[in-house]
């Protein structure tokens, strides 16, 4: 998975997803399709600035190496941003991510 994904998904309620757009909407649903990885990107969101891997044990309520694989899952995905401070990596969600993922899941006025 890369960021380019993110670039490519469209919303649901388009009319005829084309290939491209299903799969890279799909790798977006897979890479959130861990709780772990739902409550990171929770924490990120309310965050206000970017967090310190090390502060998201336990909040998530992992192990650090756990932690750091669903960071990366994510960061892979085109979610997340890294930075690394000396030897601490912090992160924070991409803008681009936060549109794409509300315009993925925006299905107002298409049912019922």
């Amino acid at each position: 998975m890369s960021s380019v994904m993110i670039d490519c998904c469209a919303p649901l309620a388009a009319e005829g997803l084309s290939d491209e757009e299903a799969t890279a909407t799909a790798e977006l649903f897979k890479a959130l399709a861990d709780p772990a990885r739902v409550r990171i990107v929770n924490v990120l969101a309310f965050a206000g600035e970017p967090v310190c891997a090390c502060n998201l044990n336990e909040p998530v309520g992992l192990s650090q190496p756990t932690v750091s694989h669903h960071l990366k899952k994510l960061v892979e995905a085109g979610l997340l941003e890294r930075e690394q401070r000396g030897k601490w990596a912090y992160f924070s969600l991409r803008p681009e991510a936060i549109e794409k993922l509300a315009l993925v899941a925006d299905l107002k006025g298409v049912c019922c």
